[in-house]
């Protein structure tokens, strides 16, 4: 029996011809996905779903979805999709993360020329019979500083086109190395440099917990008076309050607004606001990009409810049906030792060195390497994934080495991921009989642990005493310990504390625990 599609939004005819002719049935009701509840009554009925936007793939959607195996997302962003409901039920998401680039890109640069030279408000104008030509008085780009927060796959197409035009860019991206900010001619700043020096700012950065409200009212502040603030990214980028007053009060000269904190915004406080220009979410809006993006989520998707093939997979890795498996649990420990990795690290990262010993050498390391640079790359760019992950390692300049060794020391296999910033450090691991991953090695320091939901990760000085108050504190806070892992270089010296504890770690415990004399770090990890 043929597998069944839903495409539950508007998506190209010839998308719809690809699933035809790779022997997919499909079902095109392009308004649907506007309709929750008829969604919910049939979705059972399907092997996939294929979406744009419009559609909102609940946990209620999902659990109801008995047959589905698939969710396709034309574009990049899969905020409209409960990821980890779709991962427990087994459902794989799919995006297609590079098909609207250079259309997002572009309307980022049309906006900062509408911005500037007031051609919205100028256009109203002159079709009312008005001929104010001093009213619409701009300013030119040509040798202006242009701020890019984010300078991933979409701004550095920007920050190209914004050389062209003989402007000069700064960045701020915490994973744009000083190789990669040369090679495309960018200045790399930190972000209040960035805010002090920036006659337009550009936002091209995921919808993050570190990103969101990443301008607020004391970002703003640091901001030249005058500044003009583009966002083609994603609404809570922006604490629009804060924009707002700031606009008013002139220290924002203007903004342009491509995406809102609640879509679809049929009213908001900046609608009509003369310094204001808005479009209703069209960055990836240009029959090029829909097009692209919706023959790669058919081919994407056919490929795999036909052959099994998996790209583009947001939570499954990309592994043919014969290494699976063999090859998974080392999927999951690279990619586990990469968010260890990642989760520590907060410098620029320069280089990722993975090192495979014992029989992991010789499997599928090129799957192994981006489930772990997934991984080091997720704490910042949630929609990474195993496809995406080396291609924005690249565009960041990230320097990613393999290391091959046919005997390991004391395992089978090992694999150590090392992280290079202005120093190395190195988490180490393998998977045991039972085929579940362990830690055994933190920078250079022998332990094991296995990787847990909830963690808290201390590095402190070997005295008498740390384990005693650190125990007390989680304790007195109702923090239960699951499991306790300790490892130290020599007595009194470096000694690492990784323990697994019951629940979400509240912040004040885990000041408290900083706060203890022999401590020199701790910090919540999630796996």
């Amino acid at each position: 029996m043929a597998p069944r599609v839903l495409i539950s939004d508007k998506l190209s005819p010839t998308a719809v011809q690809i699933f035809k002719d790779r022997g997919v049935e499909v079902d095109y009701q392009p308004d649907l996905g506007k309709d929750k509840d008829k969604l919910f009554a049939i979705i059972g009925n399907y092997d996939g779903l294929a979406i744009r936007s419009a559609t909102k793939v609940t946990e209620k959607i999902i659990s109801a979805a008995k047959n589905l195996k698939v969710i396709g997302r034309a574009g990049i962003g899969v905020d409209n999709v409960d990821v980890p409901a779709a991962t427990a039920k087994g459902v794989i998401v799919m995006n297609t993360p590079f098909g609207n680039s250079i259309t997002t890109a572009e309307h980022a640069i049309a906006m900062m020329f509408a911005l500037a030279r007031q051609i919205p408000e100028a256009n109203a104008s002159t079709h009312a019979g008005k001929w104010e030509k001093n009213r619409f008085m701009g300013v030119e780009l040509t040798s202006k500083t242009l701020g890019v927060i984010g300078c991933g796959n979409i701004g550095s197409i920007v920050a190209e086109r914004a050389i062209g035009l003989r402007m000069h860019v700064v960045a701020y991206d915490p994973f744009l190395s000083a190789e990669r900010a040369v090679d495309l001619g960018v200045e790399k700043v930190e972000l209040d440099e960035l805010f002090r020096r920036a006659d337009f700012i550009t936002l091209h950065t995921p919808l993050t917990d570190k990103t969101r409200n990443i301008i607020d009212i004391s970002a703003i502040l640091k901001m030249k008076k005058g500044v003009r603030i583009i966002n083609c990214a994603r609404g809570g980028l922006i604490v629009e309050a804060d924009l707002k007053a700031a606009l008013d009060s002139g220290h924002v000269a203007g903004a342009a607004l491509d995406v809102f904190e609640v879509e679809p915004a049929t009213e908001h406080p900046l609608f009509g606001h003369p310094n204001v220009v808005c479009t209703p979410h069209l960055g990836a809006s240009t029959t090029e990009a829909q097009e692209n993006v919706a023959l790669q989520v058919a081919e994407q998707m056919a490929d795999y409810l036909i052959k099994g093939a998996v790209q583009n997979a947001l939570n499954m890795p990309s592994i043919t049906a014969d290494e699976a498996p063999r090859l998974t649990p080392f999927v999951k420990l690279a990619e586990q030792l990469g968010s260890f990795a990642g989760q520590l690290t907060e410098e620029g990262i320069k280089g990722i060195r993975i090192e495979y010993e014992g029989d992991v050498a010789g499997m599928n390391t090129r799957a192994l390497t981006a489930a772990a640079l997934t991984g080091v790359l997720r704490p910042l760019l949630q929609t990474v994934n195993m496809v995406s992950a080396p291609i924005m390692a690249k565009e960041r300049g990230i320097q990613v080495s393999e290391l091959r060794r046919e005997s390991a020391e004391n395992y089978d296999s090992l694999i150590r991921l090392v992280v290079i910033t202005d120093r190395e450090r190195a988490v180490a691991g393998t998977v045991f009989a039972d085929g579940r991953p362990r830690i055994v090695e933190i920078k250079g320091i022998k332990m094991e642990a296995e990787f847990a939901p909830s963690m808290i990760y201390v590095t402190n000085e070997d005295k008498p005493g740390f384990i005693g108050r650190f125990a007390g504190l989680l304790g007195d806070a109702g923090i239960n310990i699951a499991t306790f892992a300790l490892g130290r270089h020599a007595p009194g010296e470096d000694a690492i504390c990784l323990v697994e504890v019951d629940g979400e770690i509240p912040a004040e415990l885990l000041a408290e625990v900083q706060a203890i004399p022999a401590v020199r770090q701790a910090r919540a990890l999630t796996f």
